[in-house]
């Protein structure tokens, strides 16, 4: 999949000639004409680079670059910024705001792609670097590192723009008991054939996550409660649907689900613990209600 460049500037001609000029490099062009258009398709579709005007009335690329570096979710998108002015004093301003270069207008064709290949590919070795050490080892799924960073931006985006996410929270039922029975290395395929379901059956938004254990999240962006509950519902007959052979056997393995939503919190209640609290809750309520199956929070118990 190609790197991704989001351009806001409020010049046509220089979206045009950016893209001209950026062709061999085979990358993904987005563009915004505005300060306001440029952080809202920097959200919405989180480029691998921004390069962004320092002019650009009636506000200016200085206040962008704040804003975006502000935001934990698009904190790290590096940023060039594009200027015809030369002064000192401009460029270490925006360094201090957290930009990673400068390139002069009008662009030397060969500088331009090569700072723009610099920065991607410091993007790329960052992003790989970051996976790393946010992925679990036995299931490939988020571990909980990556889950808690999420969940706080997740939060702080629901609360700024008051949009719906959900989680849920789900538990491989009697697990203990197949270790016993049928040892860890059994353990481990079952932990992984769960960490296939879950990867199989969400969007590619959506934040699959081993929590611990054999407990589970799945962290659903810009989804309301009816949305995370029917996730659930897929999820859970996908597990149930697996089977594993341990000593000549055919064992089937369930989960229970809990699910939270901020479509059930007051603004000012939602937080990190809240919500999962509430999905842990529900799940509780899953297993006593007799275990492979998915429970929700209603309103009045929030």
């Amino acid at each position: 999949m190609p790197q991704s460049v989001l351009t806001i500037d409020d010049s046509p001609d220089v979206h045009r000639l950016l893209d001209v000029r950026l062709a061999p490099e085979g990358l993904q062009m987005h563009h915004a004409l505005g300060a306001a258009e440029g952080l809202a398709k920097a959200r919405e579709v989180m480029p691998d680079l921004i390069l962004l005007d320092v002019d650009l009335p009636p506000s200016t690329g200085f206040d962008v670059c704040m804003l975006l570096k502000q935001e934990p979710a698009t904190s790290g998108i590096p940023v060039i910024f594009l200027t015809a002015a030369t002064e000192v004093s401009a460029k270490v301003h925006g360094f201090d705001l957290g930009a990673i270069d400068y390139v002069l207008k009008p662009f030397e064709p060969a500088e331009l792609r090569a700072r723009v290949r610099a920065a991607l590919r410091t993007k790329r070795l960052h992003d790989l670097l970051s996976a790393r050490a946010h992925i679990d080892g036995l299931t490939a799924l988020w571990n909980r590192a990556y889950f808690d960073v999420r969940m706080e931006e997740e939060v702080l985006a629901a609360l700024g723009d008051e949009r719906d996410f959900s989680l849920v929270m789900l538990d491989i039922d009697h697990f203990k008991c197949l270790n016993d029975s049928y040892g860890h290395p059994f353990g481990d395929r079952v932990l992984q054939g769960v960490g296939e379901a879950l990867h199989s059956s969400v969007r590619t938004a959506d934040a699959p996550c081993r929590y611990g254990g054999e407990e589970f999240a799945l962290i659903l962006p810009s989804s309301s409660a009816a949305d995370a509950m029917g996730v659930a519902e897929r999820v859970r007959a996908s597990i149930a649907s697996l089977s594993f052979r341990p000593r000549d056997t055919y064992i089937q393995v369930t989960a229970s689900f809990g699910v939270s939503s901020t479509t059930f919190f007051p603004s000012g209640r939602i937080s990190v613990q809240s919500m999962i609290a509430s999905a842990d809750a529900a799940l509780y309520c899953a297993k006593r209600g007799g275990r492979n199956r998915v429970s929700g929070v209603s309103k009045s118990e929030v």
